[in-house]
């Protein structure tokens, strides 16, 4: 019974993460937790989600905006893994809804049009060293990531797929970092191959939604997304 919860939990998180770019992940951890536990949930998060993104990166694989893509990630490749060797000792909890709050600004900012900016060098470097850091510390930063590349004015595809590429280069450093610092059996293997096949099917029932969507139409969708999981966050966390 859990392992059908689980897989059908992995099937919802792909779903939204396929049609948002984010919030699948935040939204599989307490799940994850507690079925198998905090100290293995977000070793498996990660790799669940490595398979997710993996997936939907590949589904739009032509459309990739690959130079902000790269400057994002030459922040947060290396503050991942001071995330993920970090993540034992820090407060999970306040990290949470200090994401939370920081996306529901962000997104209550971007909605009334306050915020207005197209993000430079600097900002793709340091949000992906921000963006980073806090998902190697509690398993997904993912709706920083996103409200980052939200600002790029992607077509929809194109944003999911990009966005989506980064938070694969992240996954895959942290996967090797928490391997080598717990212990991971077969099982944890076989469960988190399992619970990928779900992540794939749920992106590829999302990408039908976000081939059709125009780019105005998917942008306020995906802040009305960022506002209430911010919201989920700062209570949840």
């Amino acid at each position: 019974m859990d392992v059908a919860l689980l897989v059908v939990g992995a099937f919802v998180a792909a779903a939204i993460s396929g049609s948002a770019g984010f919030g699948g992940a935040l939204l599989l951890l307490p799940l994850l937790t507690a079925v198998v536990g905090a100290e293995q949930a977000v070793p498996l998060l990660t790799v669940v989600q490595l398979v997710g993104n993996l997936s939907r990166a590949g589904l739009g694989f032509r459309v990739i905006a690959w130079k902000p893509v790269g400057w994002f990630l030459l922040g947060a490749i290396p503050l991942s893994v001071v995330g993920a060797v970090s993540f034992v000792s820090l407060p999970k909890d306040l990290v949470t809804r200090a994401i939370g709050v920081a996306v529901l600004v962000f997104a209550i900012l971007k909605y009334t049009g306050v915020l207005r900016f197209k993000p430079s060098t600097v900002v793709l470097v340091a949000g992906g060293g921000v963006t980073g850091l806090l998902s190697g510390l509690v398993g997904s930063a993912g709706p920083l990531g996103a409200a980052i590349f939200l600002s790029l004015g992607l077509a929809p595809v194109a944003y999911i797929a990009s966005e989506a590429t980064t938070a694969l280069a992240m996954h895959a450093t942290k996967t090797v970092v928490y391997g080598s610092m717990i212990t991971l059996d077969q099982e944890f293997w076989l469960l988190g191959a399992l619970l990928g096949v779900a992540m794939i099917a749920g992106t590829w029932a999302a990408k039908r939604f976000i081939s059709t969507a125009t780019p105005a139409g998917f942008e306020r969708y995906v802040l009305v997304l960022l506002a209430a999981l911010g919201i989920y966050l700062i209570i949840a966390g």
